[in-house]
């Protein structure tokens, strides 16, 4: 290459040289900051960290002690108090040689056996039988339950196993087909569970009209979502959750069609709504917002990687407002608040001072270009009220982890079956997992639910008892 001889050719050259170094060296950045995310410090799941995992969410040092917890409940296996079988143990004889007289033995002890019986599929045979009138001599049949429309056909304990081994463990339907043959000696039919997972979906919809006013009316809700992929198709699993109750609905969009569709509770939703920061749910202003707190401290995390001071001073801030409402009842006292509150704005005036302005760049369109730091300190700030809800209310969480937990299994199925075929089988997997949710939340025995499901009787609680 040849080199400018005068001078302004060379300030030119080198002016475009800079220009190249600094493109190169953002480009090389970003890729450094994609090559460096792990679940600790993004939104990357624990499960993309390989085997050297890091716990996601870092506690500080001292703060929860190792081991067993004082309110834990341990489970053991106790002495029933109905056994089903009893085999008594008598004595042959005496050691002196003489007869024994077991008419006045007593227990001295008991031992217990928890075990399976060989597993079989009960048959019931319903005979219709007909009789003639001795008056008129009308010939008169019995009459069919209505749960037995079929020459043959399997029962609602069938069904609910299907459907509870499909959609609670996601365990693949030629899999379930498999463990029938061994446990039964019956090869149940793919489309059989496929029709017994549609059969419950059908069964659930008012149930979950039942669930869906009940979380409207709760005083906080947790609401994510996650990529499902459907019919070869990327679709969104939505989730609107509470301690007690939890829906799902499945949707091409993520943003803003998808949560102000019909199917969405956010419309409707005048509670305290937490989650983690996406931009489409601060359009809904009928409710209160509260953020998620271990997304900004993996945000944070990231930060302090690359030595940026305010965001450890940041992550220490929220730490210590946690602890201190823990010591409180759940809620900072109000003579804390405004202390509070000032260093808040104290940090902030800091960052602010530090992070390099927002910068438009020539011949782009769109917002300004921005550093992580700047982005996230903009974010704290102007949702300032939604950072700190936590602390300042006492029915607010620091975590949005509840409706991470509800939607968690959805991987889990998605790494074992792949994806859903079709839009209705996705939404059938939807509405039997929030009830199978909710019927969790409130400790109720899952094969039992969806049995009284297939058969009509649903718990009280999912009809407003």
């Amino acid at each position: 290459m040849k080199l400018p001889t005068d001078i302004a050719s060379c300030h030119k050259l080198i002016l475009q040289q800079q220009a190249i170094i600094k493109d190169l060296t953002d480009r090389l950045g970003d890729l450094e900051d994609k090559v460096n995310k792990n679940s600790k410090n993004s939104s990357k799941p624990p499960s993309s960290d390989g085997y050297k995992k890091k716990p996601a969410f870092r506690r500080r040092k001292g703060s929860v002690k190792r081991g067993g917890k004082p309110q834990h409940k341990g489970k053991t296996l106790e002495l029933s108090v109905t056994p089903d079988v009893v085999v008594p143990l008598l004595p042959s004889h005496c050691p002196c040689g003489h007869a024994l007289d077991k008419s006045q033995a007593k227990i001295s002890e008991r031992r217990q056996v928890f075990d399976l019986p060989e597993p079989k599929l009960l048959v019931t045979e319903y005979q219709k039988l007909v009789c003639n009138c001795g008056r008129c001599g009308l010939s008169v049949d019995g009459v069919f339950p209505d749960a037995v429309p079929s020459r043959v056909q399997y029962g609602s304990g069938v069904r609910s196993f299907t459907t509870l081994l499909n959609c609670a463990f996601a365990i693949p339907v030629k899999k379930i087909q498999q463990l029938f043959i061994d446990l039964f000696g019956y090869a149940i039919n793919e489309s059989t569970i496929s029709n017994n997972n549609h059969r419950c979906a059908s069964l659930l919809e008012p149930i979950e009209q039942q669930v869906k006013a009940k979380l409207l009316t709760c005083d906080v809700g947790h609401v994510d979502e996650s990529g499902l992929r459907v019919a070869g198709k990327l679709h969104w699993l939505h989730t609107f959750s509470s301690t007690l109750f939890t829906f799902f609905f499945v949707h091409a969009g993520r943003g803003r069609k998808a949560l102000e569709d019909t199917m969405s509770l956010l419309p409707d939703f005048s509670g305290w709504l937490v989650h983690d920061c996406w931009s489409s749910y601060f359009r809904f202003t009928g409710c209160r917002h509260a953020l998620c707190g271990a997304h900004i401290i993996r945000e944070l995390t990231a930060l302090q990687e690359k030595n940026v001071v305010w965001a450890k001073w940041f992550e220490r801030y929220l730490f210590t407002l946690f602890e201190l409402t823990k010591k409180h009842d759940g809620v900072l006292p109000k003579s804390m608040q405004p202390k509070a509150l000032a260093l808040f704005d104290r940090i902030a005036q800091y960052a602010d001072e530090i992070e390099p302005p927002s910068q438009k760049i020539e011949g782009k369109k769109g917002k300004p270009k921005a550093t992580k730091g700047r982005n996230l300190l903009n974010r704290l700030v102007k949702h300032q009220e939604a950072v700190l809800a936590f602390a300042f209310h006492q029915q607010v969480p620091f975590t949005n982890n509840l409706a991470e937990r509800d939607l968690r299994p959805i991987k889990t199925k998605q790494k074992v079956s792949g994806c859903f075929r079709t839009k209705t089988g996705a939404d059938d997997h939807a509405r039997i997992f929030g009830y199978i949710s909710s019927a969790r939340k409130n400790n109720l025995n899952i094969f039992k639910e969806l049995k009284s499901i297939f058969e009509g009787n649903p718990s009280a609680i999912f009809e407003g008892g």
